[in-house]
C-alpha cells in the first residue's frame, strides 16, 4: 500500500548521541555557542524580515490583514549526493509533465495508450479546449515549476504535489538565505553551502530563452500581478526588481493588431514575454471570464498566433491537478522511457467506488484533500481530526465524492528548529524550483516549509508554518 506513518526521520540526529554527516560541523558549532544565541538570532531576524517589508496577505481576514511568515534560524542541511537524487528527479517529473500537457492538447497518445483515463483529463474543469492544437514558443509549458518533495527515512523521498501554474515561494528562499548570511557569516565561512541567490537571473534568462522567435535578441519580459491585495504580491514587486524587469497589471498593457504593448511614459513597448501570476481565467475578458478587471482583453488572440509568451503556459493547470497526480509515474515511463527517481504518495480517488468505500472505512488514518485545493485548506488531516470533524467531512465527501483524493499519512522527517521551549524536532517538506528555457534545471535547495506547531504536518504559512534556509553542501 506504500509508505505509512511511523516514528519520524530526524535528519540531524542518528541516534540520540549520534548526529547524522550532513549536520555534523553545525552540531559541532552550536556546542561552542552562548545558550542565548539562538534567541538573540531569533529576534534580530523577526526584526529584518519587518525591516523588509515579507509579508503576505491571509484571505478571509479582516481586510488588509498582513501577516509575517514565521522564520527558524536552524537551517536544514542536505548533503550534495542527497541533493543529486532531490535535483534529477524533479527535473525528470518537470520534463515528462511539460510532455504530458503538449501532447493533451495536441494527438492524446498517452490517453489512447490507456495511461491516463481520459475523462480525468477531457472532462477536467482545468482543461483548456481553447489550448488544443496550439504549441508555445519552445514547446514550453511549465517555465517554473514548484515540486512539494518530503522525505520519510535516509534516502526515501516522496513527491507530494506538483506545483504548476502560478507556484509561489521563491522570494522567501531568496531572502533566508540573505538573512542567515547576515547573521551568521560564520557558519558560511564554515560550511560550503550552494548558492541560491542567481535564481532570478536564471528565470530571466529561460523567460527570454523562449521569446517568440521573430523578436530581436533583448526581448522585453514583464511581470504580470493581479495587484497588491494578492497574497503573494511581495514576490512579485520582489521579482520584477531583481530580475530588472517591469512589474505590471493588466490596465498598464494593452493589445493592438494582436501584438501586447506596455504603456511608458516613452509611449507604448512591446512586450514579448509575460510572467504571469494571474489565474488563467482572469487573462482575457474577451476569452475567459467577462468579469475579469485583473486581465488585458485580446491576451489570448495575441498568445495563440504566437506573438506573446506566456510563462507558465495556458492550461497547466491540468498537470498539476490531484487527481492527475497519481499518473505522473506513469507519464515519466511513457515519454522518458524511464524509472521515477521520485516516489509518488498512493493516492484513492474518490470518485471511484471502491477507493471511496475504503477511504470512509479508514478516515480517521488518512489525509483527505479536495482535487483543486490548495494552501492546506479544505483539507483532513485524519489522525489529528475530532470525531465531529471527521463525521462532518464525511458528509462533505458524500455530498460530491469526485471532488476529493485521499493519500496515506505519510510520517514527513523533522529538523531542529527553534522555538520557545528551546531546539525541538519539527516536520518539515521542501518545494526545489524547477526552470524550462533551453533545459530543464533547478537551483540547489528551495523553499523548506516547517509546521512550527508540536505533532503538526500541516507546513503551509496560511496554516500557521514557517520556513527554513536550506543549505546544499557542495562538499
Amino acid at each position: 500500500m506504500g509508505p505509512k506513518a511511523s516514528a519520524a526521520f530526524d535528519e540531524m540526529q542518528k541516534t540520540a548521541t549520534k548526529v547524522r554527516a550532513p549536520y555534523q560541523t553545525y552540531a559541532k558549532w552550536l556546542k561552542k555557542m552562548p545558550d542565548d544565541l539562538l534567541s538573540r538570532r531569533h529576534a534580530q531576524a523577526d526584526m529584518l524580515f519587518r525591516r523588509i517589508g515579507i509579508t503576505f496577505a491571509v484571505y478571509g481576514e479582516a481586510a488588509g490583514s498582513e501577516r509575517l511568515i514565521p522564520f527558524d534560524v536552524i537551517p536544514r542541511i542536505l548533503s550534495r549526493d542527497e541533493w543529486k537524487v532531490l535535483s534529477k528527479g524533479v527535473c525528470q517529473r518537470i520534463e515528462a509533465l511539460n510532455r504530458f500537457i503538449h501532447d493533451v492538447y495536441h494527438d492524446q497518445e498517452i490517453l489512447k495508450a490507456g495511461k491516463v483515463p481520459a475523462d480525468l483529463v477531457l472532462q477536467n474543469d482545468l482543461f483548456r479546449e481553447e489550448m488544443k492544437g496550439f504549441t508555445p514558443p519552445g514547446g514550453v509549458y511549465v517555465h517554473i515549476g514548484g515540486i512539494d518533495v518530503v522525505r520519510t527515512g535516509e534516502s526515501e523521498f516522496h513527491v507530494l504535489e506538483d506545483n504548476l501554474r502560478t507556484p509561489s515561494g521563491v522570494s522567501y528562499m531568496l531572502e533566508d538565505r540573505d538573512v542567515m548570511m547576515r547573521l551568521f557569516p560564520d557558519l558560511f565561512d564554515t560550511y560550503s553551502v550552494a548558492p541560491v541567490n542567481h535564481y532570478p537571473q536564471e528565470l530571466l534568462k529561460n523567460l527570454r530563452y523562449v521569446a517568440p522567435p521573430a523578436r530581436d535578441e533583448d526581448p522585453t519580459v514583464v511581470l504580470l500581478t493581479p495587484g497588491q491585495f494578492n497574497s503573494a504580491y511581495f514576490e512579485h514587486a520582489f521579482l520584477a526588481d531583481e530580475m530588472g524587469v517591469e512589474l505590471v497589471q493588466g490596465q498598464d498593457l494593452f493589445v493592438e493588431d494582436d501584438t501586447v504593448y506596455m504603456r511608458t511614459i516613452k509611449g507604448p513597448r512591446r512586450v514579448d514575454v509575460i510572467y504571469r501570476r494571474i489565474d488563467d481565467d482572469f487573462l482575457d475578458p474577451k476569452a475567459f471570464r467577462p468579469d475579469s478587471m485583473l486581465g488585458v482583453p485580446g491576451l489570448f488572440a495575441a498568445y495563440r498566433k504566437g506573438r506573446v509568451t506566456l510563462a507558465n503556459a495556458i492550461g497547466t493547470g491540468i498537470a498539476d491537478d490531484k487527481a492527475i497526480y497519481h499518473h505522473v509515474p506513469d507519464m515519466i515511463r511513457f515519454y522518458l522511457g524511464q524509472e521515477p527517481i521520485l516516489a509518488s504518495v498512493p493516492t484513492w480517488f474518490l470518485k471511484r467506488e471502491s477507493d471511496r468505500k475504503y477511504v470512509l472505512d479508514h478516515l480517521a488514518d488518512l489525509v483527505v484533500k479536495e482535487v483543486h485545493g490548495s494552501g492546506g485548506y479544505g483539507m483532513l488531516v485524519g489522525p489529528k481530526a475530532s470525531t465531529q470533524e471527521i463525521s462532518a467531512y464525511r458528509e462533505r465527501i458524500m455530498a460530491d465524492p469526485g471532488n476529493f483524493i485521499a493519500q496515506p499519512t505519510l510520517a514527513l522527517s523533522t529538523c531542529p528548529t527553534f522555538v520557545d521551549q528551546g531546539i525541538a524536532p519539527r516536520h518539515v517538506d521542501l518545494r526545489p524550483f524547477v526552470l524550462t528555457g533551453e533545459k530543464t534545471t533547478v537551483v540547489p535547495g528551495g523553499l523548506t516549509r516547517v509546521a512550527l506547531r508540536e505533532g503538526s504536518l500541516v507546513v503551509n504559512s496560511s496554516q500557521g508554518g514557517g520556513t527554513k534556509d536550506t543549505w546544499v553542501l557542495e562538499r
